[in-house]
Order: C-alpha cells, then structure tokens, then sequence
C-alpha cells in the first residue's frame, strides 16, 4: 500500500504554516515524512496547491479539488497510487506505520475502507486504509460539493477496528492532531521542550 500524508490545510486555526512548526528538532511534516518512508517504500504527501513544499518533489500531488479537505487529497491518492493508501495526517505527530500496518492486516478483503473507532464507536477518517473501490463514491461526493469524509464511511464498506485491535501497538497519542496554539504548546511541554 500507498502511505499518502495530508499536508494540504491551511492552519487557519494554528495561525500559522504548522507543518513548519518543531517538535522534537524537526519540522512536523518533516517528521511525518521520516517516520513513515523508515517504514513504507511509497509514501506521497496530498498538497492544496502544486507549489507547496517543494523540496518534497516528485512526492507531491496537487489536489485536484482545491479547498476541498482531506476528501480531496484521499482523491489525488488513490489516483496517483492505483492501489490501496493508508491516509495520515501531517500534524499527528504520534502517528504510528506499526499501527498501520496492523490495521492493514486486520481489514478484510471485501472492505472498502479500514478506520479506527474510539470508545464511543466515532470513526477517525484520517487515519484508515481506503481501497481503490471507494475511489467513485469519493469522486461522486467531491462533485457534488460534498467533501465529508464521514458520508464517505457513510456509504463504503467499513471495517471499524477499536483501539483494543492494535494490542500493543495503541498509544493515547496516536491520533493526537495539533489544531490550535494550545495544543502545540501543551505537547511541547509534555515532552519538556
């Protein structure tokens, strides 16, 4: 599979580009990309515009719904990959390759998706195995100015695995996002920067 990393918000939020941000001495989307190419042969970054993050090079690929979320970026990946993605964000440091590949092993041949549930059974989109099979209902939704990734599960064949699935390999981190200035700042803290 296909790692794709979103990278294609605009950190209205944070204020700021915070993929650029430090943590542990490295920039987040340079962290992201690190931790998941030690793992995965393939990993490409989902980008708004065509010229975001250049050094990322042939990695890159635009957007072909502009201003349309990670809906879009899940799009341009699966269309660049031609086989299944594992779909994670740049801005969830804690994201895990381990935990990825054990949902991949966990997802069933008929699923079209595979995505964590929490304790309450919510799904958490942007961090799951979408196949190639979901690439029209996600296209069908993106042209109807749809870009829920939510009515994407909606209307796909899901495997939902809750955090007990992955053993060993749950930590309460792993699908910690960084949205705000708070949120950065705490996790500094935690991890005494």
């Amino acid at each position: 599979m296909t790692i794709v990393i979103l990278a294609g918000g605009k950190s209205r939020r944070m204020g700021r580009d915070k993929l650029r941000l430090p943590l542990e001495g490295e920039a987040l989307l340079e962290r992201a990309l690190r931790r998941w190419t030690e793992v995965f042969p393939r990993v490409l970054v989902s980008v708004a515009e065509p010229d975001r993050y250049p050094w990322l090079g042939d990695r890159r690929v635009p957007d072909l719904h502009p201003g349309q979320g990670p809906m879009a970026g899940l799009e341009a990946g699966l269309l660049q990959a031609g086989e299944p993605v594992f779909l994670t964000a740049a801005d969830m440091p804690f994201s895990s390759p381990q935990a990825a590949l054990r949902m991949a092993e966990l997802c069933p041949e008929e699923a079209e998706a595979c995505v964590l549930t929490d304790s309450e059974g919510r799904w958490e989109p942007l961090f799951g195995l979408y196949k190639p099979a979901c690439l029209p209902a996600v296209q069908a939704l993106l042209e109807a100015g749809r870009r829920s990734m939510m009515a994407l599960l909606d209307r796909s064949r899901v495997e939902s695995l809750r955090p007990r699935d992955l053993g060993e390999l749950w930590d309460d981190r792993l699908l910690l996002n960084l949205n705000e200035p708070g949120d950065y700042e705490k996790l500094r803290l935690e991890l005494g920067e």
